[in-house]
């Protein structure tokens, strides 16, 4: 983008996403971010293969870097960088040894899109512009191409309404959902002390909507819970406004991770390939879940 011209949100995507991402809502896009993982938790086919695949129960934390940094691979360095397009190879891969939906792929897709920009709506310390909230539309509308996601929409309004019908259409409560939205909840409370972590399990009740605490089967926060966790976000937020404004990028790349304490390789994320000894647990999919043909076949 020249100096001089008016950004465009379709043109100037992946800019204008890396900025929100790293600058302007660093923190608010990674939370939102989580949350729209919790989401595709509540779809009930999604939910049921990922308990069977056993990576949450077992390896949460590594499992939750390794979705974070390849995702920020890509948000961070854009999806046509060498890294960013590294990262979607991985991907691919990934996914590559699995037959999965293409309903359930743009569903996924359609969280990313929607959570954060409803996060920055209740949340933010500034309201998202026009131009923001289209552009990170066409980021996430771009990836998905680059990952072969067939039949994603051009209207930002259709694709709302795509992912609001696929939540009517496929949100269930399940054993399985329950389980997997758990083991998630409790990796988010295992990074807060351990007297914190009952009261931080509530708040996150607090943040996840009815369909949501229906499909997990989970109490609602208390009211004065709930009261308090939003009343501290929005708070956040005023302070944020009289406060300097971030200039350097955020890099989630950068982060430590225990897993990694020497840094990683993009085509080291998620699991190795099944072998023999790994059984039909590794046959899976690291993020959805979906069983690969040989393993179905094992199954019989």
């Amino acid at each position: 983008m020249a100096p001089d011209q008016e950004p465009d949100p379709r043109r100037d995507c992946q800019t204008i996403a890396r900025h929100l991402a790293t600058v302007a809502f660093p923190w608010d896009t990674t939370r939102a971010l989580e949350l729209a993982l919790f989401r595709t938790f509540a779809a009930a086919r999604i939910a049921g293969l990922l308990h069977a695949s056993g990576e949450f129960e077992r390896r949460p934390q590594k499992r939750y870097d390794d979705t974070d940094l390849l995702v920020s691979e890509i948000i961070e360095h854009g999806c046509d960088s060498p890294r960013g397009s590294r990262a979607i190879a991985r991907i691919n891969a990934l996914h590559g040894r699995f037959r999965i939906a293409n309903d359930d792929f743009l569903y996924v897709l359609s969280s990313f899109v929607f959570e954060p920009i409803r996060w920055n709506a209740r949340f933010g310390w500034r309201r998202m512009t026009a131009t923001e909230i289209f552009a990170w539309f066409w980021f996430w509308r771009q990836v998905g191409e680059r990952m072969s996601i067939r039949d994603i929409p051009e209207d930002y309004a259709e694709f709302e309404r795509y992912s609001r019908q696929y939540e009517t259409d496929n949100f269930r409560c399940t054993a399985a959902s329950q389980r997997v939205a758990l083991a998630t909840r409790d990796l988010f409370a295992a990074w807060f002390p351990a007297l914190l972590r009952p009261l931080v399990r509530s708040s996150i009740h607090a943040l996840l909507d009815p369909p949501l605490l229906a499909a997990f089967a989970l109490r609602p926060a208390p009211r004065w819970l709930a009261w308090l966790a939003e009343s501290a976000l929005r708070a956040r937020a005023r302070a944020l406004r009289w406060l300097p404004k971030r200039r350097q990028a955020k890099l989630r790349t950068q982060v430590p991770r225990p897993d990694y304490p020497a840094g990683y390789q993009i085509e080291s994320l998620g699991p190795p390939p099944a072998g023999p000894a790994d059984g039909v647990a590794a046959l899976r999919c690291p993020f959805s879940g979906q069983h690969s043909a040989a393993s179905r076949a094992t199954e019989r």
